[in-house]
């Protein structure tokens, strides 16, 4: 872009010089050069310091991959590959065979644990009865056995028919705490509860939920509105659930978003709601306009991280631009942009604003270069 600027000063002194019959001598040349390189340095340097401008920029945009949720078999992919997606539109279907007759399984299980719970009702009931049962007997034996020791006292009965009541009565009272442990146990198979629900029945539920859940995931759907791009995944394919064994990559299509990276130089005349201009290489002799959105508060080079050995000088050599976020507020709906669109980019900032027409203009000339290129 200097270049441009230096060309276009020396057409100007050539025209001036043809136009006024300037003659072309020792004091003419040197005045226009030296004249040249103080108005132009001083120019550039403004300009570039209070307006600046990047080659390196980029529309940027999110992707997600693909992993199933559960393993299996792809049986369906009826998704079109670059054909716009709205969030829940099915991407492909994995054979849910297996995974119902788990869910089924379970369903039987559970209504299987219900009936048991309500019959723990019935048999606290039963253990209740055989406690009032035991007590009666043990109070029955006690009443014989008190009877026998005031016979025994008056001497009406022997020591051995006192000793079989007494332990008649002890039996009976051993009876009384099984029965009475046997209730309590009933009283907590019936009172433990998780949430409402006997321990057992909360259980089953619990893993019910779980394959649901599977089943649920042997329909993958659209994350967000998008699209998917590059298919390769066929019927028959066996989906596993591994973060590194993606099936295919979603691209969503949100707010379109800019990032250019400028100089630290400049980084001073960065800042949100400056006005910018946009130049895309596939669109030769067009400009756009913009506005920054965002300047990025931390540059990637100089980033570090916890390991094993200490950093040396190297990790200091760096030199890495500043990022920033920008936006086109031009309509370009009508051009061609694939996602991943080259763009250059300038930031006007409030600072020596008349110099900002010579970046304009040159942004503009050098927009008409882009329709010359050779391939290689």
């Amino acid at each position: 872009m200097d270049l441009l600027l230096v060309l276009t000063y020396a057409a100007i002194c050539i025209a001036i010089f043809k136009i006024f019959n300037i003659p072309l001598n020792k004091w003419t040349v040197p005045t226009a050069v030296l004249g040249g390189i103080v108005l132009v340095g001083t120019m550039v340097l403004l300009m570039n310091y209070n307006h600046p401008f990047t080659q390196l920029g980029n529309q940027v945009y999110s992707t997600t991959p693909i992993v199933s949720g559960v393993r299996g078999r792809v049986i369906e992919v009826p998704v079109e590959p670059n054909s716009l997606l709205k969030q829940g539109d099915v991407l492909f279907k994995i054979d849910p065979i297996p995974f119902e007759a788990e869910v089924t399984r379970l369903r039987a299980k559970v209504k299987e644990a219900s009936q048991g719970a309500l019959g723990l009702e019935s048999n606290l009931q039963e253990a209740q009865a055989a406690r009032l049962k035991a007590v009666a007997e043990r109070d029955k034996a006690k009443r014989e056995f008190d009877r026998y020791q005031r016979g025994f006292d008056r001497g009406a009965f022997t020591e051995q028919q006192l000793d079989t009541r007494r332990q008649a009565y002890k039996a009976s009272q051993a009876a009384l705490e099984v029965a009475q442990a046997k209730q309590q146990q009933a009283q907590i198979a019936l009172d433990s509860e998780v949430g409402g629900e006997n321990t057992a029945v909360a259980q089953l539920l619990a893993e019910l939920r779980k394959a649901e859940f599977n089943l649920e995931q042997t329909v993958v759907r659209a994350p967000t509105d998008g699209y998917v791009t590059q298919l390769a995944l066929r019927p028959g394919v066996m989906a596993v659930p591994l973060p590194l064994a993606p099936v295919m990559t979603f691209v969503h299509t949100e707010d379109k978003l800019y990032a250019a990276a400028f100089r630290q130089n400049s980084l001073q005349r960065l800042q949100p709601g400056f006005e910018a201009e946009f130049m895309f290489r596939a669109l030769p002799g067009k400009v756009f306009k913009g506005e920054v959105v965002e300047v990025l508060p931390a540059i990637g080079e100089s980033q570090i991280q916890a390991r094993g050995s200490l950093l040396g000088t190297e990790a200091l050599r760096t030199s890495g631009r500043v990022f920033a976020t920008l936006r086109i507020t031009d309509d370009v709906s009508a051009y061609h942009l694939p996602m991943g669109t080259a763009v250059e980019v300038a930031v006007y900032s409030d600072s020596f604003t008349h110099v900002s027409v010579m970046r304009k203009v040159l942004i503009r000339m050098k927009s008409w270069q882009n329709y010359l290129y050779l391939d290689h």
